[in-house]
């Protein structure tokens, strides 16, 4: 193609010093004209794409700053995914406020979902997003963009399409993406000179709220785990995240697309349960309970999500949780001591006894660490606020008995040593308040 630039310009310059000879004049027109048309027609030769694209939705995009691909699938709002219906981020959005204490609504086409592939771990300069993908809601429907580069000469053309999209929202929500996809994203943009802070969103991160919620009642909080276990999303045929980079090293090497649709539909699914994630919580935060999202089964998740309610300022959502879990006969002694310890530092003394001494008998013969630790607030609350020291006295002196024979079991560590060490005061200390009382 140099040689056909090298010929128009040298044409232009033959034309340009023989404008008094109309004859040649017209002919050098005319040739220029043609190698024109002969440039154009290499530089789309450029352009084309192979047409295993277009068989999953994907076209060339250009804009001033270069080209890349991008698919665009959109959802009608009723659409469902899972347990959800897309459209119910309209009035779910209005409780996403609380991620930021704003004191007026949020309204569902403020959201921006992100989510990147990318061809490894970390924020470094070697870690390029080879694809982008965003989520954005209207009345009439749900879009999802995907962008992707077929060599690293594209990512400013795709980072400057994002740039180009961001200033429109107000919020981003990511899952882990305040430590990893927006942090890499800001890189980028400084890395291709478009600027360090060219958008500061609202950031809401559902991975923490999911970790706050399902932490110890879900074996993983991977989103794709959290989507199946409390949104009813089921997976078919889908590409790992983790595989990803490989499939798109695989496409760099050989030139063959077809891989690479499974990496799309991967992160269009991401992008679906990113906007149901948003639903569940947007939910939970205005006391759709019910009605919209199901009541927590177990009621450790009872206990945490009351907790995650309360952080988020909801303190009267989270007294009926509080009330289900506490009246549960299946509930574990953790999850009454975690209870306990909450009403403890509310100052609501009559539950958080009752639930230590459940604890206590739920553990009974087998004493745990969470028995244990029932037994010393007991022991504790006996002393400081009844003065009852002879009552405290048989509680310290359970919790002691449990600790040293856990300890027989196992190497003591300074951890355990400290343990007993501290009993041991507290026993000795309730012995002589006991025999100064009798006195």
């Amino acid at each position: 193609m140099s040689g056909l630039r090298d010929r128009m310009n040298r044409l232009r310059g033959e034309q340009a010093g023989k404008t008094a000879e109309d004859a040649a004049a017209e002919w050098l027109t005319n040739e220029a004209e043609n190698v024109q048309g002969e440039l154009e027609a290499a530089e789309q030769a450029e352009e084309w794409i192979s047409p295993v694209w277009d068989r999953f939705g994907v076209k060339l995009h250009t804009n001033e700053t270069g080209s890349f691909l991008l698919r665009r699938i959109e959802y009608p709002a009723d659409y469902r995914h899972g347990q959800h219906a897309i459209n119910e981020l309209h009035l779910a959005s209005s409780g996403l406020n609380a991620f930021h204490a704003r004191n007026h609504d949020t309204f569902a086409e403020q959201v921006l979902f992100l989510d990147l592939e990318t061809t490894g771990l970390g924020v470094g300069a070697g870690n390029v997003p080879f694809m982008i993908g965003i989520g954005y809601i209207t009345q009439e429907r749900f879009t999802i963009e995907q962008a992707l580069i077929r060599h690293p000469a594209e990512e400013r053309a795709m980072l400057a399409y994002l740039a180009e999209k961001l200033p429109q929202y107000t919020y981003l929500a990511t899952y882990n993406g305040r430590t990893f996809d927006w942090p890499l994203v800001q890189n980028r943009f400084i890395m291709n000179g478009l600027g360090r802070k060219l958008w500061e969103p609202l950031h809401i991160d559902f991975l923490h709220p999911a970790r706050s919620v399902w932490r110890n009642t879900l074996v993983s909080c991977r989103l794709s785990h959290v989507e199946e276990e409390r949104l009813g999303i089921q997976r078919e045929d889908d590409v790992p995240g983790s595989l990803a980079p490989q499939l798109y090293f695989q496409f760099l090497a050989d030139g063959n697309p077809a891989p690479l649709e499974g990496v799309f539909r991967h992160n269009e699914t991401d992008m679906l349960s990113l906007a149901c994630l948003a639903i569940r919580f947007g939910h939970l935060l205005n006391g759709n309970l019910v009605d919209y999202i199901p009541l927590p089964e177990e009621p450790e998740e009872m206990v945490r999500t009351g907790l995650w309610l309360e952080k988020m300022g909801k303190t009267n959502l989270s007294e009926p949780l509080f009330e289900m879990a506490a009246r549960s006969e299946t509930a574990g002694p953790s999850t009454l001591v975690m209870l306990a310890a909450r009403d403890k530092k509310a100052g609501n003394w009559a539950r958080a006894v009752l639930l230590w001494q459940k604890a206590v008998i739920r553990t009974s013969p087998n004493f745990g660490a969470a028995a244990m630790e029932a037994s010393v607030e007991l022991a504790m609350y006996y002393e400081h606020k009844l003065k009852d020291f002879e009552s405290a006295l048989g509680h310290a002196g359970t919790a002691f008995e449990q600790a040293l024979n856990q300890s027989m079991l196992v190497r003591r560590d300074a951890k355990k040593r400290a343990e007993l060490d501290s009993l041991r005061n507290r026993i000795a200390r309730l012995r002589r308040k006991a025999g100064m009382q009798t006195l």
